[in-house]
């Protein structure tokens, strides 16, 4: 029996990703995995039972009378193993510390669950009892110190420092003064209200988030990954520049479902990027592909991680239209790295994986078909039948029968454990993340600092619609740097998007922007978190791999401004407006890689030498910028799309012309399997 146990709980040695820069998880022993199977399976009990998907009334209302009852027994299911996972030091010792913090966290969950009536009644996060401040100062501090852990320094310090804040809010200079509590009414505050520890980002998570996570966990551990890999090769891998296509693809789907950089480069990248490497691609360039593409999974729909659907919350609208919003600037960013892909692939003279070395289409389908299945239902309760919160627990379910019908992918008891586990580490750390931004979100609510950070972004950027954008993105961008997308995207949710709003930009467009800008920091020097893992992989030297990751990814820079100017992007306008805007973009990527990678798409080479060939990049660039360019109006400029269109498309023809080499073997030296 302990050898099977250990078997079916057998710890699988992939981290989420969402702790690049946290304590690194210790082995754990076999009565720890059980625990955090067991952990998993009642968390996801309690999301569904509060779903109502096992009856109209839930299982538990004897016991969940009241909402937070629920939040908080979520909380100390999850939150003690936190500490029981991430060890305090590298010494057995350690065992007695984590596990007496461990039970003090459930002891204070504990003790807020059987008083959340009476917490609710009596007002208790402004006046609340002394003995009930003592345990949410316990709370509090440990939630801190879960962090840490799960999290690392720079969302720990941040954290820390915002939590304190309304104490010292009154002493700040102008700016950045608010309203000032005692600690004991901050505490009290954080812990007990809902507009704290238990705010918006954590009841989205506890509401929406936990089944996509499930989901996600199911189709890696189910194959799924392999799968798409397979289907990947199977469809682009016969094309020039194959491999790096099929990173591309098969990184996207499954950093859709990963919600996390860093843990699709960790995961996809051991497939993808030595096939790119023996398909003749550079070891920087074959990282900074993996890291281009498993940072663009974050903004790939239909599942876009947990991110969307805390938008959605926070945005008030449905899950679906922030996804069909999301879908067009995420295909152009996609667009954007195959088209660069390929104008490498072609310079380089890379040809594909003969056909006959690759898996076929059919027989991939054959023994992958059910996750599409599973994917398709999942789509269709979530499009048609509008089920957000319940959409990926029956996929999850269907996807786990069809899974153990068939005997090639059948699971056994240590697969199984390991999918358990995997889980509940998923959850417990993406918990403890979204416990700890809610106390950000508390500060800033308790003292008022929001609504002053909204008028000084508004005073200072005055009628400037750019520079008000320009100061978004250069903020975002800072504070993105070392945090986890979901936890960036929240922070300036609530710090940054409030001025973009009211300075007249559209909700939807300024969350998007955002996030977008909040997590380039994936992909940019000096930090490129993402850039430096795949060049971990690679074997090749982080900082070049970081500035040509930069480089592949540049269409992602620049979207974002386009989205916001031009709301058509995100399905804003009319039809024919959103086609027309799509168009554009489009054609400006093209002609813009093609000077990036000097080779145009439909024309050749762009490598005449000397000062005429760098001239006619330069114009061909501009020109594909000027054509790409929203309408202008929004920020004072008053030129027509019809003058764009002309003064780019003759500025780029120029640039194609002066570009073009006098040589005319230089095109036969690209052998092509296919165009695609």
């Amino acid at each position: 029996m302990a050898v099977s146990a250990r078997r079916a709980f057998g710890g699988s040695r992939i981290r989420s990703g969402l702790a690049l820069v946290a304590t690194l998880p210790r082995e754990l022993p076999e009565v720890l995995r059980w625990l955090t199977g067991f952990v998993a399976i009642a968390s996801a009990f309690l999301a569904m039972d509060s779903l109502r998907m096992f009856s109209q009334n839930p299982l538990l209302d004897f016991v969940i009378t009241v909402q937070n009852h629920y939040y908080y027994a979520l909380m100390g299911l999850l939150l003690p193993l936190c500490f029981l996972i991430y060890p305090s030091f590298r010494s057995p010792k350690s065992y007695w510390l984590d596990g007496v913090l461990a039970l003090a966290t459930f002891g204070a969950c504990c003790f807020f669950f059987f008083n959340a009536e009476t917490m609710l009644d009596y007002g208790w996060e402004f006046l609340a009892p002394s003995y009930a401040v003592w345990v949410s100062y316990l709370l509090w501090a440990l939630i801190m110190e879960g962090v840490r852990r799960s999290g690392g320094w720079v969302l720990f310090f941040l954290v820390l420092v915002f939590s304190l804040y309304p104490v010292v809010a009154d002493k700040l200079p102008g700016p950045i003064s608010g309203m000032s509590s005692s600690m004991s009414e901050t505490a009290s505050y954080h812990v007990m209200s809902i507009e704290s520890i238990l705010g918006l980002p954590f009841r989205a998570y506890a509401q929406l988030v936990i089944g996509f996570l499930v989901f996600g966990v199911a189709l890696q551990h189910t194959g799924g990954g392999r799968f798409f890999i397979n289907l990947a090769f199977a469809t682009f891998g016969h094309v020039r520049g194959g491999s790096a296509k099929v990173a591309i693809v098969s990184s996207g789907l499954m950093g859709s479902m990963s919600g996390s950089v860093i843990t699709n480069v960790l995961t996809t990248g051991q497939m993808t990027i030595p096939a790119m490497k023996k398909n003749g691609m550079e070891k920087e360039y074959a990282a900074g592909v993996e890291a281009c593409a498993s940072t663009g999974g974050v903004l790939l729909p239909p599942i876009m991680g947990s991110t969307a659907f805390v938008m959605a919350t926070f945005l008030n609208v449905a899950y679906t239209t922030v996804a069909l919003a999301a879908a067009i600037p995420a295909l152009l960013y996609f667009f954007g790295l195959f088209v660069q892909v390929d104008a490498y692939a072609a310079r380089k003279g890379l040809v594909g994986t003969p056909r006959e070395e690759l898996p076929s289409v059919s027989d991939t389908m054959k023994q992958g078909w059910f996750y599409l299945a599973a994917f398709a239902v999942l789509i269709f309760l979530l499009v048609y039948l509008q089920r957000e919160a319940v959409a990926p627990f029956y996929a999850t379910g269907m996807l786990l029968v069809l899974n153990q019908i068939f005997p090639s992918h059948r699971w056994n008891m240590q697969e199984a454990g390991a999918f358990l586990v995997a889980t509940g580490k998923l959850l417990m750390e993406l918990l403890t993340i979204m416990a700890g931004v809610g106390l950000i979100v508390g500060a800033l609510s308790v003292s008022g600092l929001s609504g002053t950070l909204v008028n000084d972004l508004l005073y200072l950027a005055g009628d400037s619609t750019l520079l008000l954008l320009l100061m978004g993105a250069f903020t975002s961008f800072f504070l993105g740097i070392g945090m986890t997308v979901t936890a960036a995207y929240i922070f300036l949710a609530i710090v940054l998007a409030p001025a973009l709003i009211q300075g007249g930009l559209d909700p939807m467009s300024v969350h998007l922007f955002i996030l977008y800008w909040g997590m380039l920091s994936f992909i940019t020097p000096p930090v490129a978190l993402g850039a430096f893992a795949a060049a971990s992989i690679a074997g090749a030297s982080a900082l070049s791999t970081g500035f040509k990751a930069m480089r592949l990814g540049s269409v992602i820079y620049f979207i974002p401004f386009f989205f916001v100017l031009e709301p058509a992007l995100i399905m804003s306008g009319t039809l024919w407006e959103t086609l027309f805007a799509t168009a554009k973009v489009a054609v400006g990527i093209v002609l813009i890689a093609g000077a990036l990678q000097r080779y145009l798409l439909g024309v050749g080479f762009l490598d005449r030498s000397g000062s005429p060939g760098m001239a006619g990049r330069a114009l061909t660039l501009v020109g594909g910028g000027l054509i790409a360019l929203p309408t202008t109006e929004v920020i004072g400029i008053n030129v027509s799309d019809a003058t764009l269109l002309v003064s780019g498309g003759t500025m780029a023809i120029i640039g194609v012309l002066l570009s073009r080499s006098a040589a005319p073997d230089l095109d036969v030296q690209t052998p092509l399997v296919s165009e695609a």
